[in-house]
């Protein structure tokens, strides 16, 4: 199963968007916990939908950050085979360092339709053999770029739609009407 899946290579390995570029690459020890809320009860009904409870996956295997998005590939015979998370879906993230147990990143994510996962979907990734502090900065810098630049194109595309709305034509000269008092010539 694959969550909000990837393309994978033979030696499962992600394949790259067009334009796509990694950034950093971790390549084993990278331990994924993640929590899915299952559907609650929806309609008139309070017995439709789901049981309201969540489902919790957990793998070992590597991880790539790219410019676009959080690739997660696990070992095999695992609960899962991937994660693959664009960073504009990664709402919040926090940096734990416990005082007992190893540093870990915890963020929520914006599910994609048909991927997979649930609003209120959580993760957690440890690293098993390397300091994590490097990864979640430049995780955290590439976010804030992705954001910046869609907000960007946002506001380009909405000038756009606001020029084209806004836009006046005075009417021709022949349609003014002049209003003199009378007996005046101008």
């Amino acid at each position: 199963m694959a969550l909000n899946w990837t393309m994978l290579n033979p030696n499962r390995t992600p394949v790259p968007l067009p334009h796509e570029m990694t950034i950093i690459t971790v390549d084993s020890g990278v331990e994924l916990s993640l929590t899915i809320p299952n559907v609650p009860p929806t309609g008139r009904a309070a017995t439709a939908g789901g049981s309201g409870g969540v489902e919790k996956l957990k793998a070992i295997g590597r991880v790539w950050l790219t410019d676009q998005r959080l690739i997660y590939t696990t070992d095999a015979g695992s609960a899962f085979d991937s994660l693959s998370v664009p960073l504009h879906s990664i709402l919040s993230t926090r940096f734990e360092q416990p005082t007992f147990g190893a540093n870990y990143l915890s963020f929520e994510i914006k599910p994609s339709a048909e991927g997979g996962l649930a609003d209120g979907t959580k993760a957690e990734i440890r690293f098993k053999d390397r300091a994590m502090f490097e990864f979640v900065s430049l995780l955290e810098k590439t976010r804030e770029r992705v954001i910046y630049m869609r907000r960007q194109a946002a506001e380009e595309d909405e000038g756009l739609l606001l020029l084209n709305i806004a836009t006046y034509t005075a009417p021709a000269e022949s349609s003014n009407v002049t209003m003199n008092p009378p007996g005046y010539d101008a």
